[in-house]
């Protein structure tokens, strides 16, 4: 068959697959065309998850008449002012959103520029059909409907509506995020389910993401040359099972990058469990020509000039902040449960409470005769009374006599059930559990020590080749001296091929030649060797769960200050090495509700 140029309806339906996969890309494109056009407020109207109907209006600059007859056309753009496609600070560039989106469903587009008359310009999947004067604010309001009716073969791979809604709710979610001085509504079905004002950017995160977030995430602002790397983390207790919550933005357009998930994990290597994932928005800047936007049709991915170096600049940032927490916890203050109130009369025998006639009610007579009988009931039920409240307490405690100030964890006053201790603090009484504070304090502490001068290695007496194609065998050998750092030593062996000298002296006997290529698949994936140093932390951690202060340990009071002091100066010790919370507080208002004193 000769070659042919294709027709342009066909070319629009072949743009439209890959610019239009679903509902949520066609509201994603006409989003980002609001946000470029200047607009303050952005109102989104979904009909059937986005099948039947999506409607975006805005207050932005609007169009006149003859941009709207361009903006339909194939590759016309008012974002592109020269051919300096890498300094592109605009959201889209490419010009064929309207084009194909209008190429497979029944498309409208009011526009009217301020001072001018509106105007509306009707097709329908690809056809002109009409246009005339429209009466509407300042701004621009699109309209898609019955998206891909025309074409089966597309509707039919589509989901249900309500995961094409929530596809949608992702996608406003995402570029509300990216752009926190905009006003987003959105309705569905007749119904408001999202509407945020303009914020600063961590009340914006904590309003779309999760509003703990507000009080339990940690702020990143890092500045490294020409990079800039801000957002918003979440403190290792306050997590999620599924990683449905993470968000990269690079120069405020929204991204998806594996760069991210694997630059987490490295982050928040041994404070969380492995099956929780950290609620993280991080917002990366930096010049036009260190990232590559045009690498993907729907603009969803980005390629770096310098892969490592960002990593190492989300990993440093997000460590920094973790670090800086210090003792914090998501779980330091509880609210005070519900309780059923109890009298004092509630607490004595059943027979002191019951009532006249019964027990031991005085006689109604006083010149009735005595009842011997009932005098000795009521001996026995005074000698009750008294057993009640000789029982001594099951918990230790220190007279409260230490001054509390400067500490934020308190002085101890005691411990209960030889494993949480009791501390008073200014602002409230605190509850550490003492085995899992201790374990984070001793992993801590052999952290400290194998960074200081590196794992020691135990030279191996019959040295072991390792075979590996040659870009495997290239990563290893490039990194070599960190891996030495980590306590594994290896050389170039030919050229497919490397060999172990020394393995990490703390791991003890392992299969070495399984973790070289495993650490050759992660260094090409993530970039560095996070596989041995995931071993090494494992190993400290349960070196650390093994020799730290047991539950049922009692402990002295000068032990459990000492735990605390020690505390308040570790990082990271508001959790255990697993994320669980190490202490809990109870406010003062609380402990006042809980006594019915407010």
């Amino acid at each position: 068959m000769s070659i042919r140029r294709l027709p342009s309806h066909l070319v629009d339906r072949i743009a439209a697959g890959e610019v239009v996969e679903r509902p949520a890309s066609a509201l994603k494109e006409l989003v980002e065309n609001s946000l470029d056009a200047g607009a303050r407020h952005v109102a989104i109207r979904l009909a059937g998850g986005g099948t039947d109907l999506v409607e975006v209006s805005d207050d932005g600059s609007g169009m006149s008449p003859a941009d709207m007859a361009l903006a339909v056309e194939r590759h016309a753009t008012s974002k592109l002012p020269d051919e300096a496609i890498e300094r592109v600070t605009s959201f889209g560039f490419r010009g064929e959103a309207l084009p194909s989106i209008a190429s497979v469903a029944r498309f409208t587009l009011d526009s009217r520029v301020r001072g001018q008359d509106g105007w509306r310009l009707e097709i329908d999947h690809g056809a002109r059909i009409g246009e005339g004067p429209a009466a509407l604010p300042p701004g621009t309001r699109v309209r898609v409907e019955g998206l891909f009716d025309r074409v089966p073969a597309r509707r039919k791979f589509l989901r249900s509506p309500r995961a094409e809604y929530a596809a949608c709710l992702d996608a406003v979610r995402r570029l509300a995020m990216a752009r926190p001085d905009v006003a987003f509504s959105l309705e569905h079905d007749g119904r408001r389910v999202l509407s945020v004002q303009p914020a600063p950017l961590p009340t914006r995160v904590a309003e779309l993401l999760d509003p703990g977030l507000a009080d339990h995430g940690l702020p990143i602002d890092l500045v490294r040359g020409e990079v800039q790397l801000g957002g918003v983390v979440s403190l290792p207790t306050f997590t999620r099972g599924a990683a449905d919550q993470q968000f990269l933005f690079v120069n405020h357009r929204p991204v998806k990058d594996r760069l991210l998930v694997g630059a987490l994990r490295a982050a928040y290597q041994d404070l969380i469990a492995r099956d929780r994932s950290p609620i993280v928005a991080l917002f990366l800047d930096l010049p036009g020509e260190s990232v590559d936007i045009n690498v993907h049709p729907a603009k969803t991915e980005v390629r770096f000039a310098d892969p490592q170096g960002v990593r190492g600049l989300i990993v440093g940032g997000l460590r920094s902040a973790l670090d800086q927490a210090g003792h914090r916890s998501a779980a330091r203050v509880q609210a005070a449960a519900p309780v059923r109130w109890q009298t004092e009369a509630d607490l004595l025998p059943s027979r002191l409470r019951e009532g006249p006639g019964e027990g031991l009610s005085p006689p109604s007579d006083e010149h009735a005769l005595p009842n011997p009988s009932r005098e000795r009931e009521g001996l026995a039920l005074v000698n009750d009374t008294h057993a009640l409240f000789a029982a001594a307490p099951a918990a230790r405690a220190e007279p409260a006599v230490a001054p509390v100030t400067d500490h934020p964890l308190g002085v101890a006053r005691g411990q209960v059930a030889n494993t949480y201790i009791v501390a008073e603090a200014e602002d409230g009484l605190v509850i550490v559990d003492q085995h899992a504070a201790h374990e984070r304090l001793v992993l801590e502490k052999l952290k400290r020590s194998a960074g200081n001068g590196g794992v020691p290695v135990q030279a191996l007496l019959l040295p072991q080749v390792v075979d590996l194609d040659e870009p495997e065998a290239d990563r290893i050998e490039e990194a070599a001296a960190e891996l030495l750092h980590y306590g594994l030593e290896v050389e170039r062996f030919g050229p497919a091929a490397v060999i172990i000298r020394g393995t990490p002296a703390p791991l003890g006997r392992f299969d070495a030649v399984a973790l070289v290529r495993d650490l050759a698949a992660e260094i090409a994936e993530l970039g560095g060797p996070q596989a041995l140093k995931g071993r090494l932390d494992l190993l400290a951690a349960t070196f650390a769960c093994h020799h730290s202060v047991r539950a049922g340990r009692a402990l002295s009071v000068a032990e459990m200050n000492a735990l605390l002091r020690e505390m308040e100066a570790t990082p990271h010790s508001g959790h255990c090495n697993h994320g669980r919370p190490t202490w809990v507080k109870l406010a003062s208002a609380d402990l006042e509700r809980l006594f019915g004193r407010k």
